[in-house]
């Protein structure tokens, strides 16, 4: 069986309860066979700690939410794509780097962790081959050296992912 989504976006607290049935009603009438179900959506993205001229590669982000913060390189994971291709290609898309995965950090599936709604992300350890340019939806592309990371203010769980992948002893403390 094939599915496909209709992505409804509606502001927290919205009663989507009256747009499901009519929906459902619109359906069952004039596609009677198909079958419509309404639930709601997790986003599955894949986000990059990338080792390069000894430090970690950051961007600055282009679009809400978090503008202007950095953040690590990822986005979502579009269908028919692994995770580990979605972290390098958005790894490519923002930062211009070819990367070598070199492990899995872990998966941060925290319902709050994005404003956006509950996304669950895939995070890797990769290093950084090429030349460091901005792209997609990154302002601004920067590497910040290993002692100096704790001093950036990061979006969203950033600064949780680039501490386990630094510290993978310390990553369920």
């Amino acid at each position: 069986m094939d599915r496909y989504v209709l992505l409804l976006k509606a502001s927290r607290g919205y009663d989507i309860s009256p747009v499901r049935e009519e929906l459902k009603e619109f359906i069952r009438e004039r596609h009677p066979e198909l079958k419509a179900e309404l639930h709601r959506c997790i986003g599955l993205t894949a986000d990059v700690v990338i080792l390069y001229r000894g430090g970690v590669v950051l961007i600055k982000r282009k679009h809400g939410p978090f503008k202007d913060h950095y953040a690590l390189p990822g986005g979502f994971v579009e269908y028919g794509e692994t995770v580990e291709e979605a972290a390098i290609r958005e790894a490519k898309e923002e930062t211009g780097l070819d990367v070598k995965l070199l492990r899995l950090v872990g998966v941060y599936s925290d319902p709050g962790r994005d404003p956006r709604g509950h996304t669950v992300t895939t995070a890797f350890l990769a290093a950084g081959f090429g030349e460091l340019k901005a792209g997609d939806d990154a302002k601004d592309v920067t590497v910040v050296p290993l002692d100096e990371i704790g001093k950036v203010k990061l979006a969203f769980d950033h600064e949780r992912i680039i501490r386990d992948a630094l510290n993978p002893k310390d990553c369920w403390g």
